[in-house]
């Protein structure tokens, strides 16, 4: 959703970097490509003002004229007032002293109220709560039987005693869904009211006496992030009307621009609690403003991915396949399948990619990705037999086709899994040991000495290989047993063998040879 503003940004502190000093006419010069990109990305007038005014007083203070490299301390005031009007600090929601805790939700029809508390009442369960879905929506069609099957979905109670569509009293349902929460021990109700195409009188009465019967600990105004200038305008009348503690954003995944999300809490002046970005109902979380704002700049949300990632890799699980790697050949085809399927749980690996710092140049890539591509590895692996997987090695040609045919794939398709995995448990291994990425120089063999084991790397020429050599016996094609076998030897011709066998040279694997030229 951000991605206009992102770029924008971006080219704008590019603009900044590598300036040493930076003059009033440089800080006038970024402050208008804010501006602009602001007004683009279609937040609220006010809010641009606002900002803007905020980050000139510091930008011309000597808090940036001291500073070291003037580029980056804008940058960190631009973060800092980010963060400031979307909220400064996470909120969190405010429980009941005695149970039950109600949250009501209510916005306008078509904004996603009912997948949302489907959402959120996952959500809460995760968190160890108890929660019970109420279906106090009786107007639209269907609303009551969406919001079962959303429930359904999320394994979480469903309190539905009239079938809607225009039948019953939404007030009656939410007054006599306390005394059923009260009965079945659930400590949270999510009211799910109805919606409107827009405002009028006769909504707001319904959402005030809903409101007043069941009095909510929080309630939550969810808006559309893709609607514009005009949900603000929808936010600040239900604020007048009904009164709301915080907001939901539902739809930030879309392609909109993303002014609604930035402006919200400047109008009404109410926190954004959560956020909706995807379909599934594991497509939802906290609101974090600071990590919104290092994400709208380009610089990652690498908290979020690791919350993510803690919630999928058990500690001893990791520590584990960490020791597997280490010893580089123990790690099989089982252990990636497992670690694949957990990143898999983790979400859309597109959307994983984004977390990461700097990875806006590379927006047009990870939109291509096709995680369907992960299921077409998985079906490979899970179409061999335990022993193949442990042990690559007894893959032979008529095996490869089995595995093909089993899995909807072809040959090459199979001969390509194998041969990476073979390549990247080898680079893993030697990486975990501390000897580097094999074939890149200076990238390995401890701090400070470089690679030292292929030629042109480390502190000089390596030796040319003499020729007419040959060692007594034979000599192990493994450079490191070849080096023990002729250190035993121990003759002086063959102490210089010593010095290139541990040195590895001409031992490259082949694929590393095409890649070096050699």
């Amino acid at each position: 959703m951000f991605s206009t503003l992102q770029d924008r940004l971006s080219t704008t502190f590019r603009n900044l970097r590598g300036k040493g000093k930076l003059s009033d006419s440089d800080i006038d010069s970024t402050l208008r490509e804010l501006r602009v990109a602001l007004l683009e990305a279609d937040v609220a007038l006010p809010v641009v003002k606002e900002f803007i005014a905020a980050v000139r007083v510091r930008a011309k203070s000597a808090e940036v004229s001291g500073a070291l490299n003037p580029a980056q301390q804008i940058i960190k005031i631009v973060n800092e007032e980010l963060v400031e009007i979307l909220g400064g600090q996470t909120r969190r929601l405010r429980f009941a002293k005695t149970p039950p805790t109600v949250i009501l939700l209510a916005g306008l029809q078509g904004a996603g109220k009912t997948t949302l508390a489907g959402k959120l009442a996952l959500w809460l369960k995760s968190q160890g709560h108890q929660p019970v879905l109420v279906a106090a929506d009786l107007q639209r069609p269907n609303a009551v039987q969406q919001l079962q099957v959303v429930g359904e979905r999320a394994e979480v109670a469903v309190f539905a005693p009239e079938a809607g569509s225009g039948t019953g009293d939404p007030v009656r349902v939410s007054r006599d869904s306390m005394t059923y929460a009260r009965e079945k021990l659930h400590d949270i109700v999510i009211v799910d009211t109805a919606g409107r195409l827009g405002v009028d009188e006769e909504m707001m009465q319904q959402a005030r006496d809903i409101r007043d019967a069941v009095q909510p600990d929080e309630v939550l105004f969810v808006l559309d992030a893709m609607v514009g200038q005009d949900a603000l305008a929808t936010a600040h009348a239900f604020e007048q009307g009904v009164g709301f503690d915080g907001v939901v954003l539902t739809k930030l995944d879309g392609d909109a621009r993303g002014g609604a999300a930035l402006s919200v809490r400047g109008v009404t002046g109410k926190p954004i609690f959560f956020a909706s970005n995807g379909e599934k109902l594991e497509d939802f979380d906290a609101f974090h403003p600071e990590r919104m704002a290092s994400r709208i700049l380009d610089m990652g949300d690498v908290l979020t991915l690791i919350e993510k990632a803690e919630k999928v890799f058990e500690k001893e699980q990791a520590e584990q396949m960490a020791a597997k790697l280490a010893t580089g050949n123990e790690f099989t085809l089982e252990d990636f399948l497992a670690q694949l399927q957990a990143v898999q749980k983790m979400g859309s690996v597109g959307k994983l990619l984004g977390m990461l710092p700097g990875m806006s140049e590379h927006k047009d890539a990870i939109a291509n990705l096709d995680d369907k591509e992960f299921d077409r590895v998985r079906a490979i692996i899970q179409s061999m037999t335990p022993g193949e997987r442990t042990d690559v090695k007894v893959l032979n040609a008529s095996r490869r086709q089995r595995i093909a045919g089993g899995s909807g794939t072809q040959v090459s398709d199979v001969n390509q899994l194998v041969n990476r995995f073979i390549e990247a448990r080898k680079m893993m291994g030697q990486m975990a040991r501390g000897g580097g990425i094999p074939g890149m120089p200076g990238l390995g063999g401890g701090l400070g000495g470089g690679l030292g084991g292929f030629a042109g790397s480390g502190g000089g020429r390596g030796k040319k290989a003499k020729k007419g050599k040959k060692a007594k016996g034979r000599v192990s094609g493994n450079p490191a047993k070849r080096a023990e076998q002729l250190a035993r030897q121990g003759t002086p011709d063959e102490a210089e063998d010593v010095e290139e066998a541990a040195a590895g040279l001409g031992e490259l694997p082949p694929e590393f040879t095409d890649l070096l030229g050699r």
